[in-house]
């Protein structure tokens, strides 16, 4: 079973909402408006809690509930190799 590593619907849009509202008080900082910073740390925190919602809502990445210890020793061992096999393809 692969992982997605974060590379999911609730991931992306909390992401994205949280960097505009980085973008947002970055430029109010630069401005010295504190509300205008204080509206950006308010979008950023936005972004975590739609990107929990989603991910409450099954929009987030799976979890792997019925794994085994052994199973995931052999998971890991298996996305270990491929993550080697892929640098040494780059070498």
């Amino acid at each position: 079973m692969a992982h997605s590593h974060g590379h999911t619907p609730a991931a992306w849009t909390g992401v994205i909402i949280a960097f505009v509202g980085f973008c947002v008080a970055s430029v109010f900082t630069v401005t010295a408006q504190p509300v205008g910073v204080i509206a950006g740390l308010a979008i950023i925190a936005a972004g975590a809690v739609i990107g929990g919602i989603m991910s409450a809502a099954g929009l987030g990445q799976k979890k792997n509930k019925g794994m085994t210890a052994e199973q995931a020793r052999a998971h890991k061992r298996a996305h270990e190799e491929a993550h080697h096999s892929k640098a040494g393809a780059h070498s």
